[in-house]
């Protein structure tokens, strides 16, 4: 379906808001972005984050300058898409076999900072993923582990257009435990996915810390309805209030249907009512 197909189609949920992804659209012409906008407000949401996937890290400098260049694009969409305060999420990029620990942590370090700089400029916040792996990427993320994913964090200036893009079951794939990788970045969360994961019929924890390195989704690993799987959502929404937390939380949900993304929905408005009207 088109962008515009999937806003009108999501009018049906109880959400504030509607996430991008830049696979959505056809091409970033101001004049199709601002459509995209346009119906997204129209619509009666906002649009409080828009997903991209930037490649820090490739051994060839040409193609590290060509993903500035590309979040730098991305930025430029998302203020245009949501205005100030929106999120522009980033990545570090591959784990490509040729690039060493040290090395890509300098790469990822130095495509984020410099594009910190036109964020600041337009009031967009770089929220900064412990992901997974892209669709269209050949390795996984290269900052998928929970100590990679630090020390890149360490290395970005606080900000307040700079932080994290937490997923609590992308620490899951990554064979880490996402309480104790909140605990370390709660203060510097600017937005969150929601999701959940089920282990298929059969399978252990045992089974999913057996695949090596996480290299390939675990197939043992299946998406259903937020809040049912193997994330401790009292925990997390626990921690996220403690320190005052008060972004976006996207549900990513929906690979067996809008009834599914619902129920998602209708359990974040439960915990929403439970740990933040106080």
């Amino acid at each position: 379906m088109s962008v515009f197909d999937w806003i009108e189609q999501a009018k049906q949920l109880d959400a504030d808001g509607l996430e991008m992804y830049e696979g959505f659209f056809i091409n970033l012409e101001s004049s199709y972005l601002d459509e995209v906008a346009g119906a997204i407000r129209e619509a009666g949401f906002e649009m409080p984050m828009l997903c991209c996937s930037p490649d820090f890290t490739a051994p060839q400098a040409e193609r590290r300058q060509q993903a500035i260049d590309y979040q730098r694009e991305m930025i430029r969409a998302a203020h245009r898409l949501g205005g100030p305060g929106v999120v522009c999420r980033v990545l570090s990029g591959q784990r490509w076999p040729e690039v060493s620990r040290d090395l890509g942590l300098e790469y990822a370090a130095a495509g984020i900072n410099a594009c910190l700089p036109l964020a600041t400029e337009l009031g967009v916040v770089l929220g900064l993923e412990n992901h997974y792996k892209d669709g269209y990427w050949r390795y996984p993320e290269f900052a998928q582990k929970m100590d990679v994913f630090l020390d890149l964090l360490e290395r970005i200036p606080k900000s307040e257009f700079f932080g994290v893009q937490y997923d609590p079951s992308n620490a899951v794939v990554a064979g880490d435990d996402p309480i104790a990788l909140l605990r370390a970045v709660a203060p510097r969360v600017v937005s969150m996915h929601a999701s959940d994961r089920f282990l298929a019929e059969g399978s252990t924890l045992e089974d999913l810390k057996a695949v090596e390195d996480s290299v390939g989704y675990a197939q043992i690993l299946q998406h259903g309805v937020t809040g049912k799987g193997l994330n401790d959502y009292p925990a997390i929404f626990s921690i996220l209030r403690e320190v005052g937390y008060s972004g976006w939380i996207s549900i990513e949900d929906g690979m067996n249907g809008m009834e599914e993304m619902a129920e998602s929905l209708a359990f974040l408005r439960r915990s929403i009512d439970a740990y933040w009207s106080e």
